[in-house]
């Protein structure tokens, strides 16, 4: 979907249209009015980040996980709205429906994303691509940019060639006039770390990539990663279409709005970790799942991050079971800065019934 938090709300804000938007900072809380109050993203404090933005937004500069402040510096006569996650989480519902009902091999990427497996659909693939995107603004009246090609990998990359509103087909033999030109970090996989050390070894492009020995990507990368690496670069993925996912860990964290310390802000810290915990819990239980593994994550005034977790006997879903073994994972980290961030995760996953998650009147103290 094309710049999706942002378009939903342009339905909501026609008058915005052509204007620098961003969607960031708190949420919408439920129950406030769908039209909230839009501020200049420069009047804007706090230490919320960018979750979407338009495209006339992003030509400013702004992009998604910026921090607002330093995104209010490039752009601050755009326009802030606050985000709304049960509109985008309805409106993902009604393109992913809107797809089903024409090809319903369907790998669920997320809210705003998806792989389709087009094999079996009946009808050649443009006209078909073209059926797809008229589904999709008919149910929600927002555009999606669509890459038709021979694998997941290559289908990913060709879908971001010509947003907004594109429809890109690719074959094997496009491969070096289409993907070759490219930058190596547009390949979905390789991350701006392994994007700046391919580019210390002079490896720019992805044709740069796919004119390096398989040898010299081993050594560099690992057997795993550097096999990988050489069969990317050449457009050569074998992954299917995954229909069912099963999702490895759930986990929920916040930034604060200001640093909070452990002892002088104790009371507050204490609240947000329990509600945080509670989240956890209740996500678990929409997915019929426990864990046994639960852990935390903090970041300090000075950017430090630090992780700890605690393997458990038995898996637990219950919202007071994971604050007390999160709990104990925070008696094992250093609570004399101030904290940025707090976030609670469970992995180790298993599926079943759970406990149920514990009612809202649940309050520990933070340990320290």
């Amino acid at each position: 979907m094309d710049a999706f938090y942002a378009s939903v709300e342009l339905l909501r804000h026609p008058e915005l249209r052509g204007r620098p938007v961003v969607i960031g900072g708190r949420r919408r809380a439920l129950g406030e009015p769908g039209q909230a109050v839009a501020a200049r993203l420069g009047e804007y404090a706090g230490r919320g980040v960018i979750t979407t933005a338009t495209y006339e937004a992003r030509a400013l500069g702004v992009s998604s996980g910026m921090g607002l402040m330093k995104a209010a510096r490039k752009a601050p006569e755009a326009i802030l709205l606050p985000p709304d996650f049960e509109a985008y989480r309805d409106y993902s519902r009604r393109f992913k429906t809107a797809v089903a009902a024409i090809a319903p091999c369907i790998e669920d990427r997320g809210i705003d994303e998806i792989y389709i497996d087009l094999t079996h659909v009946p009808g050649a693939s443009g006209p078909l691509g073209q059926r797809l995107k008229q589904a999709v603004r008919d149910a929600t009246g927002l555009t999606c940019s669509i890459g038709i090609a021979p694998n997941k990998l290559l289908a990913k990359l060709c879908s971001e060639l010509d947003k907004p509103d594109g429809l890109t087909l690719l074959t094997t033999d496009d491969v070096p006039t289409r993907i070759w030109p490219l930058p190596v970090g547009k390949v979905n996989g390789i991350g701006p770390k392994a994007a700046a050390r391919l580019e210390a070894l002079g490896i720019l492009t992805v044709g740069d990539l796919a004119a390096c020995g398989p040898g010299l990507l081993r050594e560099q990368f690992g057997p795993t990663y550097g096999a990988w690496l050489h069969q990317a670069a050449r457009g050569i993925d074998d992954r299917p279409v995954e229909t069912v996912s099963v999702p490895r860990s759930v986990s929920r964290e916040t930034t604060f709005e200001r640093d909070l310390h452990p002892r002088q802000d104790r009371a507050e810290l204490s609240e947000i970790f329990t509600a945080l915990c509670m989240r956890v819990s209740q996500d678990l239980a929409r997915k019929g799942c426990r864990g046994r593994t639960v852990g935390i994550k903090l970041r300090y005034e000075d950017f430090r991050t630090l992780t700890r977790d605690i393997t458990l006997a038995r898996p637990v879903s219950a919202a007071m079971d994971i604050r007390r073994a999160a709990g104990e994972c925070l008696r094992r980290v250093p609570l004399e800065q101030r904290l940025r961030l707090l976030g609670v995760r469970v992995s180790g996953l298993s599926f079943g019934d759970g406990d149920a998650p514990a009612d809202g009147g649940m309050q520990m103290e933070l340990p320290l």
